[in-house]
């Protein structure tokens, strides 16, 4: 087992709310401690991008960071450090690496922040730990959205309604529908939200199905460009070109899904009924067993919308947490969930910050922030200047 004279903090999960998660208890742990973030990506994954990046050509560098500037700006940096491996299980004292890290595939550690979030269907996500392997399938899902005429998306999430309206506005002869199982689109949000991009919808010719699932065949969709017809469980058939699944999140719990409950707690770490990690207001994990282990962002028990937001918000809570255990006090930062809020393009300018009524200050209609000012790549380059890159010249942006 590896060993140093510095003391672990470890966060396991280098997306947004890990990343987060690590540059805030970098901010305020003393320098008897060290934070390393283990990530099994070689770059930082901007996810947001990815769902406009795999239909508009010419962007998909920025998608990937590196991480090599994440901690350069913040107190101690040559302490904290970044570990390219994937974690095989988590104790309550360690943790096991899929390849050796300073002599050991065991890395020991006083506290350990879960942030391994939920697992999402390409092309939300990559399925590619290097960066080269990613931009090749981005780039070829772009050539295959400008090949089809007809593109049928599935799903109606976030990344359901900006691929449609991103891939209508950017090919307007396109034929595109969306099918979403619920009645509405975004339904964990205001109801005024589902309206407001079904005008969207209408304006740029999308066609929306509503209430049906599509039966995805075991050997998935064609993709040789031939019409076929896919099968909805309401017994009607729509013809397409192309499939883009944009369903769903599965939690990515499957390193804790092994500790065993202590005998007082009882219930076990993951919520059986959602598949996410039992937690207490602090963050920390429910069971007092694992009261050095926390969860943060999507993969948390907490209610909250699962977004970078709210993740945001929570790595703060669990960094001054951490520090308070360190120093011999009692945690006692909490984590109050907010109403619901998104940032959601509706197209290459087009987009609207929504946020739910607060219902605990008495509201009862959302706010809503339609703007025009949307550029192609997303503001991309603000979270390298985030992850501590500085860009002086666009190659850069294929480091």
């Amino acid at each position: 087992m590896a060993t140093n004279l510095l003391r672990n903090v470890i966060v396991i999960g280098g997306s947004f709310v890990g990343r987060a998660t690590a540059q805030e208890l970098a901010k305020v742990i003393p320098s008897t401690h060290r934070v390393l973030l283990i990530e099994g990506h070689s770059h930082f994954h901007h996810l947001f991008t990815f769902p406009r990046f795999a239909i508009v050509p010419g962007q998909e560098h920025k998608a990937f960071v590196p991480y090599s500037g994440i901690f350069s700006s913040l107190p101690n940096s040559a302490s904290h450090g970044v570990i390219q491996a994937r974690v095989l299980s988590v104790q309550s004292q360690y943790v096991e690496l899929d390849r050796e890290w300073q002599g050991s595939r065991q890395i020991p550690f006083d506290f350990a922040v879960i942030a391994t979030g939920t697992r999402l269907s390409k092309p939300a996500a990559m399925e590619y730990d290097d960066k080269p392997s990613s931009i090749d399938y981005l780039q070829k899902h772009q050539a295959d959205i400008k090949r089809f005429q007809s593109i049928l998306i599935v799903g109606g999430g976030a990344v359901g309604v900006q691929m449609a309206t991103d891939l209508k506005e950017y090919y307007p002869h396109k034929e595109v529908k969306v099918v979403q199982s619920r009645p509405r689109v975004m339904p964990n949000f205001h109801p005024e939200l589902h309206e407001l991009i079904q005008r969207r919808f209408n304006e740029l010719g999308i066609k929306l199905i509503t209430g049906s699932r599509v039966t995805v065949p075991e050997e998935g969709f064609p993709t040789d460009g031939t019409p076929f017809k896919v099968q909805l469980t309401n017994g009607t058939t729509e013809s397409t070109e192309f499939v883009i699944l944009a369903t769903g999140q599965t939690p990515n719990n499957q390193l804790v899904s092994d500790l065993e409950p202590s005998e007082i707690s009882g219930p076990s770490v993951i919520n059986p009924d959602n598949g996410f990690i039992r937690i207490r207001p602090t963050m920390q994990f429910m069971d007092e067993k694992y009261s050095n282990m926390f969860a943060v962002g999507d993969i948390a028990d907490t209610g909250a919308q699962k977004a970078a937001r709210p993740g945001s918000a929570q790595a703060v809570v669990v960094a001054k947490n951490i520090q308070a255990l360190i120093e011999g006090r009692k945690p006692t930062e909490i984590y109050v969930k907010g109403p619901g809020a998104i940032h959601l393009t509706l197209g290459m300018k087009h987009n609207v910050i929504f946020r739910n009524p607060n219902t605990a200050e008495g509201q009862t209609t959302p706010w809503i922030n339609e703007k025009q000012d949307g550029q192609e790549d997303m503001n991309v380059e603000a979270m390298w200047q985030r992850l501590g890159i500085s860009v002086d010249n666009p190659r850069q942006y294929h480091l």
